[in-house]
């Protein structure tokens, strides 16, 4: 069975899903954190923040990123027993025993704070994490993301994950004719915080299949910018048919999971198996009280091969090779 393909509550069916923190993990922790306080945050790697016990779990975790259902909670990380700054750095070490942190702006963070920064619409610095509106299914720019959550909002921020592979047997099924389309390059614009990228549009396609391995990958505000451009052919009626397509079929109730990231949840999903979005939330007055998450994109040792197209915008096409994230300007 390829546990990968799995539709709506079956991920719950499947053991690689959810892991929930014990008491020996959680002083694993904090030794591994009292080892590092003498060097700063950046300097924090998988030799120097030692996890023994943990650190073979979280390699588990890897493997069943990529070779099982593609997404992991890991629950009851102890967020009330540290400062921010302590959290941060639990997160990057635990984030480093399963993939490298890769640069996630131009500035080269490699922990990503998401929260709504009130940037008006059109404002070249907006991005999805930074925003509280309603994000279509995508992936990001990584074998791996994970969020860990700091605080929720005060209501919505509701997550939706789905199988990429449900979606493309769904519409293998259904649609193929939209399918095939699918598995062609389409034209993807650079985005306006990729400063230090020197590529203002780079193609790639959605489906694709590389020495036997699937991957999706998928930001469709990308697309429409690049096709609105002057520099790029029109998109045809057959493309917009079948993003329209696609994103129906992972909005289908009986293909995707929805759940509330709570206080405390580390969320891991693998970006080439697994597409996620998240509804628009409010957040309370208080500006303490916002929603808050800390975000890494992550680098695997155990990955897939990609299309060559993909080198373009992942820097790497190789198994295993160091790939994703934005070029850093510094």
């Amino acid at each position: 069975m390829n546990t990968a393909i799995w539709r709506g509550d079956e991920l719950y069916s499947l053991d690689d899903w959810e892991y929930r923190l014990r008491q020996t993990d959680i002083d694993e922790l904090q030794t591994a954190l009292a080892g590092v306080t003498q060097i700063a945050t950046g300097e924090i790697t998988h030799d120097n923040f030692k996890l023994s016990k943990l650190g073979r779990k979280l390699n588990e975790i890897q493997i069943s990123l990529e070779s099982g259902s593609g997404f992991t909670i890991i629950r009851d990380f102890p967020i009330d027993r540290f400062t921010p700054g302590q959290t941060r750095r639990l997160f990057l070490g635990m984030a480093q025993h399963i993939g490298t942190p890769v640069s996630q702006s131009a500035q080269g963070e490699r922990i990503l704070d998401v929260k709504d920064a009130g940037h008006a619409d059109g404002d070249a610095k907006v991005r999805g994490p930074n925003t509280r509106k309603r994000l279509s299914f995508h992936t990001d720019r990584c074998d791996v993301i994970a969020f860990l959550c700091v605080r929720p909002a005060k209501s919505g921020g509701e997550n939706f994950i789905v199988s990429s592979l449900a979606v493309y047997e769904t519409i293998k099924a259904e649609r193929p004719d939209l399918l095939e389309v699918l598995m062609q390059p389409f034209y993807y614009k650079r985005h306006t915080v990729d400063l230090a990228n020197n590529l203002a549009y780079c193609q790639q396609p959605i489906f694709s299949f590389c020495e036997g391995h699937f991957a999706c990958s998928f930001l469709r505000v990308l697309i429409e910018r690049a096709y609105a451009s002057d520099d790029t052919p029109d998109i045809t009626n057959i493309q917009r048919e079948a993003l329209d397509y696609l994103e129906s079929v992972a909005e289908r109730p009986e293909l995707h999971v929805r759940f509330y990231q709570q206080r405390g949840d580390i969320v891991l999903m693998n970006n080439w198996t697994t597409l996620h979005r998240r509804s628009e939330f409010e957040d309370h007055a208080e500006p303490e009280l916002h929603r808050h998450l800390l975000r890494a994109w992550l680098s695997v040792p155990n990955s897939r091969p990609l299309d060559p197209l993909f080198k373009d915008n992942f820097g790497a096409t190789e198994a295993g090779a160091i790939r994703g994230g934005m070029p850093s300007a510094k």
